[in-house]
């Protein structure tokens, strides 16, 4: 194998390939990326058996076709430690591979190509598509409400229900929930599956191309996403994900109206005097003002009123304050709209209109 490529032309792909690869691996062949070549058409593999990437790249010249495996991380450190605008040529020697550019070479060890394994088949896949700002939407708005290292090892990933309707993205740590829907022409029939989280943060990264649009692939034990430059397969958590609809508050009486900006910056500075493993601060909302107050065991304290849109009865209620930043950093609206029924129910945060995307916040006794 031997084909010459431009330094940025190899590295985009190789940066996302390389994000899949375990660098600690039982499999050595695992913290290896499989280059590929074809002609001019150039395939870069990375997986940890969970996930896998194949990026692709069009050369300007045909190269020798081959297939080798080389470790990601030190081809990736060498293309980034290139300047800008370099060429490299990459040249198989027997179990070496030889990397040069300018005055510049590398020797790098190599593994078969036949050791590298393959992601399973797909089988009764369901296909469509969708723009890929759509998905990326949907990801973003509810990917920061996944568990992280949860022992209910469905909740450490996201639900992602498809309908013919369209696609809904939902995600929860068992004390916050996010969900965010997005129309499209899905399939005939309804389906359901849980991405790992892994999955869920590899494939927002190659959603960049507002423009295009993603194809998806789901079966009942993976999910493929393919665009023309990119072809992304996860293994899927077996695992029955909670009834979400359960969980959002209904007929909530209390409605309360605020801007959303000043409300996060009022919601950043009280969090400075939260107690630091608790993250609480306490709520006191009247008609027309919400007090916010935290304290933590150094006995400081911190207190903020904003002039809010509201006229129901005087409620207090305590909340990590975590988890309200963190609503108020994906909405994009200028108003917030809150839900509340009394002071121990959950809160129900979404844009004033409705919008696409429902957020649920439990309260915390304080």
């Amino acid at each position: 194998m031997k084909f010459v490529i431009s330094r940025e032309a190899l590295l985009r792909p190789l940066q996302l390939v390389a994000g899949v690869v375990e660098r600690r691996q039982t499999l050595p062949v695992l913290s290896n990326v499989l280059l590929a070549l074809e002609g001019q058409q150039l395939s870069l593999t990375g997986t940890d058996l969970e996930v896998e990437l194949v990026g692709r790249v069009t050369l300007d010249e045909t190269g020798q076709d081959g297939a080798i495996t080389v470790p990601a991380k030190k081809l990736m450190d060498i293309c980034r430690s290139l300047p800008d605008g370099a060429q490299i040529e990459i040249e198989q020697d027997e179990a070496r591979v030889n990397v040069r550019s300018g005055r510049s070479r590398f020797t790098l060890s190599t593994l078969p190509a036949t050791e590298f394994p393959n992601v399973e088949a797909m089988a009764d896949e369901k296909t469509f598509a969708l723009p890929q700002a759509d998905l990326r939407r949907i990801i973003d708005r509810t990917s920061f409400a996944m568990a992280q290292q949860d022992v209910r090892y469905y909740l450490n990933g996201m639900l992602i229900e498809v309908t013919p309707e369209g696609l809904r993205a939902v995600a929860t740590d068992g004390h916050r929930l996010a969900t965010c829907f997005v129309s499209i022409s899905g399939p005939d029939a309804a389906q359901q599956i849980i991405l790992p989280r892994k999955g869920v943060l590899e494939m927002a990264k190659l959603l960049n191309d507002a423009e295009a649009s993603v194809s998806l692939a789901l079966s009942s034990n993976h999910l493929r996403a393919h665009t023309e430059a990119f072809t992304f397969t996860s293994k899927l958590v077996d695992g029955k994900f909670p009834d979400y609809s359960r969980v959002i508050p209904k007929n909530g009486a209390n409605v309360m109206l605020a801007e959303r900006t000043e409300l996060r910056q009022v919601f950043n500075r009280t969090a400075i005097l939260s107690n630091e493993k608790y993250r609480g601060v306490r709520l006191l909302l009247k008609p027309d003002v919400l007090q916010v107050f935290a304290n933590n065991p150094e006995q400081e304290e911190a207190e903020e009123s904003v002039a809010v849109d509201y006229s129901g009865d005087s409620l207090e209620m305590g909340f990590n304050v975590s988890y309200l930043q963190d609503v108020m950093g994906v909405l994009s609206t200028q108003q917030v709209k809150f839900t509340l029924s009394d002071a121990n129910s959950s809160a129900l945060i979404e844009e004033p209109d409705g919008g696409d995307a429902m957020y649920v916040v439990m309260p915390m006794r304080l």
